[in-house]
């Protein structure tokens, strides 16, 4: 579903009284539903969620100014994320880290798990080298392209 469709849905739901509504397609489902900001959303399918739709519009210029993050020179190798999943540092919780700040590599080394669809993908290092910074949480939510590791 592309984005002009999607945004069409939303302001249909916050325009009228249709508190949910759910579409399916060939690409996937997409539950939108209408509740006070930062409630939370249940979506039906991992294909898309979307954040609930405020009653209201909100004035750009009422939100607090974000900083501009400054630029950070990073010499080395960046392993990135090759799909959107959930990242973990091991095989199981039990288990220990598959590589650490400091752990030697050679590429082709699983260094960490990307889950996705409950499918556990194993990533591996497409560098050898040393590892110099882990660049993400256990368990956190990843984008394709997203910084993982620095590799040195």
């Amino acid at each position: 579903m592309d984005l002009r469709k999607l945004k069409t849905l939303i302001d249909l739901v916050s325009e009228s009284n249709v508190s949910e509504l759910e579409i399916t397609e060939a690409e996937g489902k997409v539950r939108i539903v209408k509740g006070p900001v930062g409630a939370p959303v249940t979506v039906a399918a991992p294909v898309m969620a979307v954040a609930p739709v405020a009653s209201a519009p909100i004035d750009p210029s009422s939100l607090p100014a974000a900083a501009a993050p400054e630029p950070v020179a990073i010499s080395g190798h960046i392993v990135k994320s090759p799909m959107v999943g959930t990242f973990y540092t091991s095989s199981s919780p039990e288990a220990k880290p598959f590589v650490q700040v400091g752990s030697l590599v050679n590429e082709g080394d699983t260094i960490c798990i990307i889950e996705a669809m409950k499918i556990l993908n194993e990533i591996e290092a497409d560098k050898s080298g040393t590892v110099t910074r882990i660049m993400v949480d256990n368990g956190q939510a990843v984008e394709y392209g997203q910084s993982l590791f620095l590799i040195e």
